[in-house]
């Protein structure tokens, strides 16, 4: 874990006369490279608490020196933590209570799930899932579980899941939603992005039922000039990747949607889930079927092994 000292700063609350500072906290996965790098560059820049994740010591070093070189005072430290595994993500989950604790903080305020993967081929994870979907969708669904609690101490708890335009263009396949039996990366890939809007609109329903105020969005990065479809494919599926990436805009286009997203009041005033370049969106007729959300939503805890009904309570961390 790479750590620096937090400083304190911005948000002043007054309390029986003497001014408390309250940090706001971003959580963003996957901000070691591309999209989440971006982000954590933008609202560093903005003076917030950030605790990036990555599963490369390396880059998170290259990262944070990359944001420290923007802003030197900025309050960021990245975890390391391979999110293909069930067990990593709540073992991050404690890592980032632990971490918060010793700054001296019980919240946070924006979750930011962007961390995602591509594969050419069809590998299975410790757990017995489909890696793409092991990656960017249960990782999420778990993480975010662990994390509500928190989420909920603060007054604009919000989650941002990085979809993709391409869960236009599929649907679940209840059958085989691990596709063991005919994988293909595109579809595979496809499927979890649709997994991430169907994600977002049901927990907002749920928490809007439960009477909790966190807010919940995805958002459409479009198509960005970043590496993630080069790292784990090969042959045609990676050449066609390359070139189309080429075409990409910049992964701080995105960035910027999902820092105003994570920082602007306006956007909680919204009932829009699906965002992109900072404009709600309608995602696809499929991803807005109540019944599919609802069931793809208990598979999901099926597979991740919780129950979110027991964090729609009034639980305050100690």
């Amino acid at each position: 874990m790479l750590k620096r000292p937090a400083i304190c700063v911005k948000v002043e609350l007054l309390l029986g006369g003497v001014f408390l500072v309250k940090e706001k906290v971003i959580i963003i996965t996957g901000a070691s490279s591309g999209i989440g790098l971006a982000t954590a560059k933008e609202l560093s820049c903005k003076g917030l608490y950030i605790i990036g994740i990555g599963r490369s010591l390396e880059r998170c070093a290259q990262a944070e020196q990359e944001i420290r070189a923007l802003n030197p005072d900025a309050k960021v430290q990245f975890l390391i933590a391979n999110l293909a595994s069930l067990e990593e993500v709540s073992k991050l989950a404690e890592d980032i209570r632990e971490q918060l604790a010793q700054d001296g903080l019980k919240h946070i305020d924006v979750l930011i799930n962007n961390a995602g993967t591509v594969s050419s081929w069809y590998i299975s994870t410790v757990d017995g899932f489909e890696l793409q979907f092991a990656v960017n969708h249960l990782a999420q669904f778990r993480l975010t579980y662990e994390l509500l609690p928190l989420l909920k101490q603060s007054d604009e708890g919000t989650v941002i899941s990085v979809s993709s335009g391409s869960h236009y263009r599929t649907k679940i396949h209840w059958k085989d939603v691990m596709l063991r039996k005919r994988y293909n990366c595109l579809l595979a890939y496809k499927q979890t992005k649709l997994a991430n809007v169907l994600f977002m609109s049901e927990l907002n329903r749920r928490l809007k039922s439960a009477g909790i105020k966190i807010k919940a969005f995805a958002v459409d990065p479009g198509l960005v000039n970043t590496n993630i479809g080069l790292k784990g494919t090969g042959g045609i599926v990676k050449k066609v990747w390359e070139i189309r990436s080429k075409s990409g805009t910049p992964a701080d286009q995105p960035a910027h949607c999902i820092t105003w997203l994570a920082t602007e009041p306006d956007a909680r005033k919204t009932d829009k889930i699906y965002w992109k370049d900072c404009s709600p969106l309608n995602p696809s007729r499929y991803s807005q079927r109540l019944d599919v959300a609802e069931r793809f939503w208990e598979l999901s805890e099926r597979m991740s092994g919780i129950r979110y009904e027991g964090r729609m309570t009034s639980w305050i961390p100690s």
